[in-house]
């Protein structure tokens, strides 16, 4: 089990594809829903984003994939900080998915940024948001999720 935030999945038929197994786009969209779920319970939520004038970009995102999810399937996902810069404007996040009986099923990286709302430009997030940030579980140092 990871040292990520833990999420259940609650898979939907809409979500399978014709091989009765996870369709692969759900995966990206589970991943970006959690990131903006764990940012919100952390309290830094899309009003707070709007206030501040900042948001996430993205530069990469990238799935591999071991292990069908089927519909029935109890799947978890863990979010864990891969990287992140000293200012926090650069960040890597880990999307482990993980069976409910330990079965490494796929693992999504994203590479992104904060961008400022109002002048397109990348930016550091606001002071107020570093102690949020700062919560979200880190990898292990050395360490790379894999699957």
């Amino acid at each position: 089990m990871s040292n990520g935030h833990r999420t259940k999945l609650n898979l939907r038929w809409s979500d399978i594809d014709a091989n009765f197994h996870l369709r692969h786009s759900v995966f990206y969209d589970l991943c970006a829903q959690q990131r903006m779920d764990v940012l919100a319970e952390f309290g830094l939520t899309m009003e707070v984003m709007r206030a501040h004038e900042f948001g996430p970009v993205l530069f990469r995102e990238e799935c591999t994939f071991r292990r069908e999810i089927g519909l029935h399937d109890t799947v978890f996902v863990d979010l864990e900080i891969r990287s992140i810069s000293a200012d926090r404007s650069r960040f890597s996040f880990a999307h482990t998915f993980t069976k409910e009986d330990g079965t490494h099923c796929a693992l999504l990286i994203v590479e992104g940024a904060w961008m400022n709302t109002r002048t397109r430009k990348l930016t550091a997030p606001p002071e107020m948001a570093l102690n949020i940030l700062d919560r979200i579980p880190r990898a292990a140092a050395g360490s790379s999720p894999t699957v």
